[in-house]
């Protein structure tokens, strides 16, 4: 009789671990990293040598420090650069990625490119000007006959997916999106040092109609968006205010967008980050202290 209540008992001790080695393999899967990284340093147009052209940039550069960095954080990385960041592409990937996505999944998105403001025909915008992320197919001028913009992806289509993956992973997710681009801003080539001479966007719209883009002074360095039951939260971290300019900064001897390199810093200097804690923060005033960055200031939209 107590052989066969040992018996009983070990059974019972096996069938508890068996159970707890399932319950953190649950929490465990519910909480998985996964981050989709753009970075452009060559662009198509750039060949071309006009004054419609696209000037390469350092984009790439961003994404191959922060990829290591992230996977040491436990993210499975999706990285598209240069000529693989085509606009159809970017769609198909980020597609891809949002339907791979499942409840509780902490994400990271990252842009870095050149930024445009382009007329919006919808009237969602107060100053009539979407912004949009530029592909590397992507041209600088409105053409009837060439193109028309499809290889712009604006605002509005980006928060189509912000929103797809906020549904996705629920409120026990998170959706942290990092935004190295700008939209508006003068290039102030040949006032800068040597560090800061390449600009990430351009002062002028696209347009179909021909309109001439007039940035909207918005100064505020916080926007609270929206936050839903339905959805996680997110944050949305950018270079800088939409009337400004974008510059890269020169570290180690290679170019890096402003933003993605102090992020990186922020997150190679920590074993764990709280995503949904201020840790930008530190990105912030790491860059409120280069005097590099002077005509430049980062812009936190929050849901929470």
């Amino acid at each position: 009789m107590k052989r066969l209540g040992n018996s009983i008992l070990v059974n019972l001790r096996l069938v508890i671990l068996i159970n707890l080695i399932l319950l953190c393999s649950c929490i465990l899967s519910a909480q998985n990293k996964r981050a989709f990284l753009v970075g452009i340093s060559d662009y198509q147009s750039s060949t071309n040598n006009t004054s419609n052209s696209w000037e390469n940039i350092h984009g790439a550069n961003d994404v191959d420090i922060l990829t290591p960095t992230l996977q040491k954080h436990g993210f499975k990385t999706t990285t598209i650069v240069n000529q693989q960041a085509t606009g159809q592409n970017i769609r198909k990937q980020l597609s891809k990625f949002s339907s791979s996505l499942k409840s509780g999944d902490i994400v990271y998105l990252h842009f870095s490119c050149h930024g445009q403001p382009v007329e919006d025909l919808d009237g969602d915008e107060s100053d009539g000007w979407d912004e949009a992320i530029i592909p590397v197919d992507a041209q600088k001028v409105y053409s009837k006959d060439k193109y028309k913009g499809e290889n712009h992806i604006t605002d509005d289509e980006l928060n189509r997916f912000f929103r797809t993956i906020r549904t996705k992973i629920g409120r026990k997710g998170y959706l942290t999106v990092v935004v190295d681009a700008c939209h508006a801003g003068t290039s102030y080539r040949g006032e800068e040092n040597e560090d800061s001479v390449f600009v990430r966007g351009t002062n002028s719209g696209f347009s179909e109609r021909g309109l001439k883009f007039v940035p909207k002074i918005d100064k505020r360095g916080r926007i609270n968006v929206e936050k839903s039951d339905n959805m996680s939260d997110i944050c949305i971290i950018e270079a800088c205010r939409s009337y400004q300019v974008n510059n890269e900064i020169k570290c180690e001897g290679k170019f890096y967008g402003s933003l993605s390199y102090y992020t990186n810093k922020v997150l190679k200097s920590r074993n764990n980050i709280a995503w949904r804690g201020r840790w930008y923060d530190d990105i912030i005033a790491l860059m409120s202290k280069d005097t590099r960055l002077i005509r430049q200031n980062p812009v936190i939209e929050i849901s929470e």
